[in-house]
């Protein structure tokens, strides 16, 4: 008998895969934080389509505001259906919807508090617009020197 033909059932979630993935969405935001940190955000490059991801975001949501993200907007059933439109647009980017921690305040670092779970195409929309409106331009004074205390321990 095929896999795919049994009862759905017969499996169950694997605990080990969701603990994986929360490792690997840390890992991500923490290493694009020491990047905000490190280097001009301006500069700061996320995928070889950053052009293309900004011009259609801010064509679909031209008055989001990026400093400060409602978690109810981006989940809410109308901000849904658009940020699905959006995400169709890049289903051919690897990992577009894998999913991603983004900082709901652009001024803060990651903790659980400021943290909101999103799909890659949105984190990528967001911190793109982050960078090139100057969202993120206060990370790296505010946060560099605590970044060497980390290193340091």
């Amino acid at each position: 008998m095929d896999v795919l033909s049994r009862p759905a059932e017969e499996f169950t979630n694997d605990g080990t895969v969701e603990e994986l993935w929360a490792v690997q969405a840390v890992d991500h935001a923490e290493v694009h934080f020491n990047l905000l940190c490190s280097v001009d955000p301006r500069w700061l490059r996320l995928t070889p389509y950053d052009e293309e991801l900004y011009d259609q975001f801010r064509r679909m949501f031209p008055d989001m505001n990026v400093r400060v993200i409602d978690e109810n907007d981006l989940k809410s059933p109308e901000g849904k259906t658009k940020w699905r439109t959006y995400m169709a647009k890049f289903s051919r980017l690897d990992d577009y919807s894998v999913g991603t921690l983004l900082r709901a305040n652009a001024e803060e670092e990651f903790r659980p508090e400021n943290a909101i779970l999103v799909v890659r195409a949105q984190f990528w929309a967001i911190e793109i617009a982050r960078n090139r409106e100057g969202a993120n331009d206060c990370i790296r004074d505010k946060f560099r020197g605590s970044l060497k205390n980390k290193e340091d321990e």
